[in-house]
């Protein structure tokens, strides 16, 4: 038997290219897992280049595993890996300005 509307919740999936933003609202049953929500979000079909090996995830900027469960209103996050060390630009900008 489906859930009942009163056991739904809305939670979003949202992911950042430097182009473009998807943020995918979804209404899931209470106990599903980030895991879930971004596999019913379907946006890994969309973006072929997330890998959740290597992305990370997180909730409002906390990172979670694939398992968290959520709550409403979630918004799990999925972050593009770093391409440089925050530390080496930093550097990078302060050797700039000499």
């Amino acid at each position: 038997m489906p859930p009942s509307s009163s056991e739904l919740f809305d939670i979003e999936v949202a992911y950042a290219t430097p182009g473009r933003e998807f943020i995918i609202a979804l209404r899931l049953p209470r106990g599903a897992s980030a895991r879930e929500a971004i596999a019913q979000s379907q946006i890994m079909e969309r973006l072929p280049e997330i890998d959740l090996t290597r992305n990370k995830i997180g909730v409002y900027g906390k990172i979670v595993g694939l398992d968290y469960l959520l709550q409403p209103y979630d918004r799990v996050e999925i972050y593009r890996p770093l391409t440089i060390d925050p530390k080496q630009i930093r550097r990078l900008r302060a050797n700039k300005a000499k």
